[in-house]
Formats: C-alpha cells, structure tokens, sequence
C-alpha cells in the first residue's frame, strides 16, 4: 500500500507491529503491551522492543491499537468554543490532565449553535472512550445523552446513564455563598448581584448561592438587574443601573469581567469604591489583582477540578470505583482593596 506526499510524490506504507515485532524477535502482543506501557514485560525484551520501534520509526495505528485493546486512549471534549477566562482555562486544564494519563484528546464545539448532543455523535464516529462536557448550557430542550461510551459533565442539566456518567466540577452554589457572606460580614444589610446569562448553569448556581447566603443570614433579596452576558459592556449597563440605587452598598458579581464593567459604571457615577459600593467578582482573571481598586474575587482551582473530572472518567472507562474528590477547596475567596466595611451615607452628599 503506497500513499501520496504532500508535494504529490508517493511513498511507501511507515512500518507496522508485524515488522516492528519481526525485528525484535517477538510476538506482535508483546510489542502491544510495550508500546500501550503494560507491565509483564521483562526490562531485556522491553529495550529491544524500543529499539526496533526507533529504528524503524515505527508510528502505532489508532484503529489498529484500538483493535488490539478495545480502546483508543483518546478522551473526547465537548467545549463552548468560548474565550472566556473560564471555559478556555478549563479546556486548558483538561487537556494537560488527560496527556498526563496518556490519552489524546478530540474536540468538539458548541458554537454558533450547535446542540450538544450533535457534538458528542461527532466524537463518537471519531472514535474516543469516554466524553466531557465542559461547561454545558441549557438550550431550553432537556438533555438526555445516549452513548455506548462513560460520560462526565462539569454542570448540571445532563441525564446520564446511571454507572456510565457523572457530574462533577467546581461548587459554584458554595462559592458564591462564599462570596455574599463576606460581604455581610463586612456589615452591609444586604448584598446586590448582578448575575450572568441564565442559559448557563453555572451563573444558575452563582444566582442560587447568592440567595441561599442571604436567606441564611436574614437578609432581604434585593432585585436584580438584567442579567448579563459575561462581558464587561454587560457589566457596565447593569452597574449603571445600581449606581442610581442610593441603598446599594455591597455588589457580587457573577464574573469578573462584569464586575469590571460595574467598576466603570460606579465610577462614572461618582460611587467611591469601598468607600460607598464594594464589589466582588468572580474567577479570578489576571487582571483582577491590577485593577484600581484591586478587585475581590471567587478563585476556582480550575486545575483540581479538570485533574478529578479526568479521574472519574477513566475509572469509569476502567470499570474501577470512582475517585473521591479533590483534596483542599475547589473554590476561595481573594480578598483584595475593592471590599470593606459599610459605611453610613452621609446626608450632605446626594446620591446620583
């Protein structure tokens, strides 16, 4: 079998396992269990494998080792196609955790529309062993996944096969309590939020463990602006409308690149912050700590979460138990100059 080059030529077929185990003086399994790092190998036939594998320049076949084990060691991601600091630091994350373990990684996205479940059918004709979903958003259809493959997702609103998926990921729910109690420590009476896109489960949770802080600490639920969507622009139109708000003294905001808009818009309305408005964001973005005020934040160890996601998924590849969850917290609160103790309006100066 010859193939055509790129610059139109032909060249012959790389080497198989046959001539690699032909060189080496061994079985075709034993060159398998070599190259997938098997143990039962003995350190003497292990070399001479490896020496052919390099002098023959020998590349394994996926379909073929796929054959041989009945797997591909490739691990498909269903990923937003975003940007944003956290879905693209997570995909990030996710990736490194799986070369780790020693699995290759297909992508699929969801951009421009693309449901999900049309996404995990392309992975699946790629040929992979096991799926995550990465940051999954709610389209308004219940999803209800079917594959002969374990999945996992990293949010809710996924049905999966009970003992072939699960769902784990960072607790936002937790995080933003973390982040509303904070602020009512500081002595404010209540704490405003300026929420994220409700099509995502992730600003849902932020949304729900903002109110469950302030039901928790007998504070009353103030009305929320119109949600944003992630951007600062969104951040900055949903701020002005606090800003006019002589009442508010405490904002959370459900990610940093609002909470910069917001920052913007209490300037512009000459709200002081700490001073009159404090505010929290979340995620932690690097630019956070270089903002003026240095801003307050949710940081999410994005890295402890995609390392257990990986985990949880090749066990269930594996047959084996899951994984407990990650040591230490997922989630904590940096505290920076943008938040500080409430501070009684003074009556000679009107609010906007």
């Amino acid at each position: 079998m010859t193939t055509t080059g790129a610059a139109g030529g032909r060249r012959r077929r790389g080497p198989g396992m046959t001539e690699v185990a032909r060189a080496a003086g061994v079985s075709q399994k034993t060159v398998s269990r070599v190259v997938n790092g098997e143990p039962h190998v003995s350190p003497e036939v292990r070399d001479r494998v490896l020496r052919a594998v390099r002098d023959l320049d020998y590349r394994p076949n996926t379909a073929a080792r796929a054959l041989l084990l009945g797997r591909y060691r490739r691990i498909g991601v269903v990923s937003l196609g975003s940007s944003l600091y956290g879905p693209s630091t997570l995909l990030i994350a996710l990736e490194r955790a799986m070369r780790r373990a020693g699995y290759s990684v297909a992508l699929a996205s969801t951009l421009e529309g693309r449901r999900i479940s049309v996404a995990v059918d392309a992975l699946l004709e790629q040929g992979v062993d096991g799926i995550v979903l990465s940051e999954p958003i709610d389209d308004g259809t219940p999803l209800r996944l079917t594959a002969d493959v374990p999945v996992v997702s990293l949010g809710e609103g996924v049905e999966l096969a009970p003992g072939a998926g699960a769902v784990v990921g960072a607790d936002g729910v937790a995080a933003a309590r973390l982040a509303t109690e904070h602020l009512l420590s500081l002595g404010h009476r209540t704490v405003w939020h300026i929420p994220g896109p409700q099509d995502w489960w992730a600003a849902r949770d932020r949304l729900r463990g903002w109110r469950e802080a302030l039901a928790a600490a007998g504070a009353p639920e103030p009305p929320l602006p119109s949600p944003g969507d992630w951007s600062p622009a969104s951040g900055y139109a949903a701020g002005r409308q606090l800003a006019r708000l002589a009442d508010v003294t405490a904002v959370f905001v459900a990610n940093d690149d609002m909470a910069i808009g917001a920052l913007h818009a209490l300037a512009d309305a000459g709200r002081a912050v700490p001073g009159d408005v404090s505010v929290v964001g979340y995620d932690d973005i690097p630019a956070a700590a270089h903002l003026f005020p240095p801003l307050t934040t949710v940081r999410q160890n994005l890295t402890a979460v995609a390392d257990h996601a990986v985990d949880v998924l090749i066990a269930l590849i594996e047959g084996r138990p899951a994984p407990a969850g990650p040591a230490g917290r997922a989630v904590e609160l940096t505290v920076r100059a943008s938040t500080g103790p409430v501070r009684e309006p003074d009556p000679t100066h009107p609010r906007p």
